[in-house]
């Protein structure tokens, strides 16, 4: 593919940050996309609501199909995606962007909390996937991309938030586990990471998170990147965990000052799970 124009993505999450990114990027070559996303209110803490990010994606040229729920609702997944179906005709592209970021000790963190993760970062991402597996297999070429970290062994990623890298490692797991299974079928499943820490409210409401957004790339870096994956033709990236500078690096993209919050290439924090 060399354009998203006429494809039909299903997203869980989506009305802010890296999600929306995503949505606006594919919807300026006219891609229909469906969010599944709890925000339908504005919230003092957050950018934006799912019916904000559906004017973002009507005015960017795109075809938007607002879906307010919960993606630890099973039965509203699979309705969800019966009624992305019906109304655009079929689904490509499922993008599992929805995602707690909860970076407790292990002694700190509620078992609420904890569980919260396991649900929408986990269970989320491998029910909606499942749910669309119909469809996608009816796709002349199918899409996966989860956004999760390749999974980095390094004890430092363990030491301070155990929970948290279970729960994003468990959304690589998926993804490679889609990989192997679907791929079979051929659907390509792959998973997208930042190099560098991304201005999102996740990073913005954390303690701290003014300076962290001062060192932080804007999300378009990550929707590029996206980008450049669901038009890879076949099983061109099918199993891999990408790097977004990387693989915009590898398609020719050489200046990268416009993508951080500063207009300057320079220091800007990693971001997790890298070495």
């Amino acid at each position: 593919m060399t354009t998203l124009s006429g494809k039909t993505i299903i997203m869980s999450g989506g009305s802010r940050g890296i999600g929306l990114a995503i949505a606006v990027r594919a919807a300026r070559d006219g891609a229909n996309v469906a969010l599944i996303a709890k925000t339908d209110k504005p919230d003092p803490r957050l950018a934006g609501t799912i019916h904000t990010a559906a004017e973002a994606i009507e005015a960017a040229g795109g075809h938007a199909l607002p879906i307010v729920g919960d993606v630890r609702d099973d039965d509203l997944l699979l309705a969800a995606v019966e009624k992305t179906a019906a109304q655009f005709g079929g689904i490509d592209i499922v993008v599992n962007n929805a995602s707690v970021l909860n970076l407790s000790p292990t002694a700190q963190l509620e078992p609420k909390r904890y569980d919260l993760m396991q649900d929408i970062n986990v269970r989320g991402t491998f029910m909606l996937t499942r749910a669309a597996i119909p469809h996608l297999l009816a796709s002349p070429d199918p899409k996966v991309l989860t956004l999760s970290p390749p999974i980095n062994l390094d004890p430092r990623w363990f030491a301070g938030h155990p929970a948290y890298t279970m729960a994003k490692y468990g959304m690589t797991l998926a993804a490679l586990g889609f990989a192997h299974e679907l791929g079979q079928k051929g659907v390509s499943s792959t998973c997208l990471w930042p190099a560098t820490l991304v201005a999102t409210d996740a990073i913005g409401n954390l303690p701290g998170g003014d300076q962290m957004v001062k060192v932080s790339r804007k999300p378009e870096i990550v929707a590029d990147a996206a980008y450049e994956v669901l038009t890879t033709d076949g099983q061109g990236l099918n199993g891999q965990t990408v790097i977004d500078e990387d693989l915009l690096r590898a398609r020719g993209v050489a200046d990268f000052a416009a993508y951080s919050m500063t207009g300057k290439d320079e220091g800007l924090a990693p971001d997790i799970f890298l070495s």
